[in-house]
């Protein structure tokens, strides 16, 4: 279903223009299908997944071995002249990583995917949600011109019954001016309702760098799914591998509590006698004094943080659903009560003011205030449809409404 305003004029207009449709119009879905495939914003969010695998990849790279050489009594005095009495040893080292360091690396860093990859998720639903905005903007917009169209014919048709009053002595000749302003203030009101419609295409369009010309929406703007009370589960998996990466990090920083030993080997030429020898060695750590208990608490306390953070967040997403989904309610029946109950009042005592203006019951002026109300049910209707703009376009990324759009993107 959809709330649509042209359903509640026609209660209270026996006539309604056609609109000749200049191009095939374009769906929510396919507006923000088109936004995604354009926007620098998601391409960002790709490369920072991209860094984030090349992340996983370093992760599981050793230490690289140490190529030593030494060379030992290879200048001085008497026997020790130059070269003749030189040892040169050469040494190849290997650090051996101990406590699970490689795989606490690795672990982290595949959790630090998952939070690239659920941050790109909630990326795609922040533009749906822009997209969403601007096009029903431009929806409103749409039918704003068409209430300006049928408040300029009003007016002509207004003037015309001034003019032959005025003509036939029956009312003074400033009813005849009046009317003129009047007729003036709709063709402006008009100009400025199309400027406003081009404008909203024009932003629509640029989320996808398409031309204003070419982009028509369709009539109505959609109601909110009343059985859809689930938070979006892009939220929650961004909350969930955030969680993930910090005990990861607590992980990582447990593995750095222990010492990693180093191990070398290597040949030695003894010049003296022409003999060679090997050598070997091993270093260890003796972690006296720095078992990095410090960083272990403080990853510990940032795990907890990112917990209780994720799940405020998560309360409050709950609440303010359950708040907008109230105001939605509240908003659509205003914006419904408008067009189907009180404009087709305010329409109908136009015409029955009309009536009695034409057989000399009223005032020109009691037809300036008929008239006026109508525009000023108009300009309530538009207040409550942007509002009620406001409210769809958070419950539906409140609710991942776009998160099926934005993982075709992905794929």
């Amino acid at each position: 279903m959809s709330l649509t305003l042209r359903a509640g004029l026609l209660a209270g207009l026996a006539l309604a223009l056609p609109i000749a449709a200049s191009a095939e119009p374009v769906s929510l879905d396919e507006a923000v299908r088109r936004a995604m495939a354009a926007s620098p914003a998601i391409q960002a969010q790709e490369a920072g997944i991209r860094s984030a695998r090349a992340g996983r990849s370093q992760a599981n790279v050793r230490p690289n071995p140490v190529l030593s050489v030494e060379a030992e009594n290879i200048a001085g005095t008497g026997a020790y002249d130059v070269y003749r009495q030189a040892e040169t040893t050469v040494t190849y080292a290997q650090t051996i990583e101990r406590g699970g360091k490689r795989d606490a690396r690795i672990a982290y860093a595949e959790r630090d995917i998952g939070v690239a990859e659920a941050s790109a998720r909630l990326v795609r639903l922040d533009l749906a949600e822009a997209v969403q905005r601007t096009f029903i903007d431009l929806q409103i917009a749409e039918e704003v011109v068409w209430l300006a169209e049928r408040r300029l014919e009003t007016e002509r048709t207004m003037q015309t019954e001034a003019l032959r009053r005025v003509r036939g002595y029956k009312d003074p000749l400033f009813v005849e001016t009046r009317a003129e302003a009047r007729v003036a203030q709709a063709r402006l009101a008009l100009d400025e309702a199309r400027s406003r419609r081009n404008a909203a295409r024009a932003r629509l369009a640029s989320f996808w760098g398409g031309k204003a010309e070419d982009v028509e929406v369709p009539r109505g703007i959609e109601k909110p799914d009343d059985h859809v009370h689930q938070l979006a589960e892009a939220d929650a998996a961004l909350a969930s591998a955030a969680v993930e990466r910090a005990q990861a990090a607590v992980v990582v920083e447990q593995t750095r509590g222990v010492q990693d030993y180093t191990v070398s080997g290597g040949v030695r030429h003894l010049r003296e006698t022409g003999d060679v020898a090997l050598v070997a060695g091993i270093s260890i750590p003796l972690g006296r004094f720095d078992r990095n208990r410090g960083n272990i608490e403080r990853a510990q306390a940032e795990r907890q943080r990112i917990e209780l953070q994720a799940e405020a967040a998560r309360l409050d997403r709950l609440r303010q659903l359950t708040s907008l989904r109230a105001e939605a309610d509240a908003a659509r029946m205003r914006a419904d009560g408008i067009m189907q109950d009180v404009y087709p009042k305010a329409v109908r005592t136009l015409q029955q003011v009309r009536e009695g203006y034409n057989r000399g019951g009223f005032r020109f002026s009691d037809v300036q205030d008929a008239a006026d109300a109508i525009t000023e049910v108009q300009s309530q209707w538009v207040e409550a449809m942007t509002r009620y703009r406001d409210i769809l376009s958070q419950i539906d990324r409140l609710t991942g409404r776009f998160d099926v759009v934005a993982g075709e993107e992905v794929q």
